[in-house]
């Protein structure tokens, strides 16, 4: 997944642009609960290794659901 689908699925699961972080991260966040998340996401990368993207969904309290429901068509 390249890093522009993956900013495109956060902000479609509610999590918006907090800041530029350090390089090529931005920081994005997200209100679960009550509780302010936030996780930086590499900017400029082609392709990011699966890993990295379900870390990044859950530091931002996006449940197994929900990220079922961004990726499938």
């Amino acid at each position: 997944m390249s890093s522009k689908k993956l900013i495109k699925l956060l902000e479609q699961a509610g999590a918006v642009f907090d800041r530029e972080g350090r390089g090529d991260h931005i920081i994005y966040k997200r209100e679960v609960g009550g509780k302010l998340l936030k996780a930086p996401v590499l900017e400029s990368k082609k392709e990011l290794p699966p890993e990295y993207s379900l870390m990044v969904f859950k530091q931002l309290g996006i449940t197994d659901d929900e990220i079922n429901k961004l990726v499938s068509p």
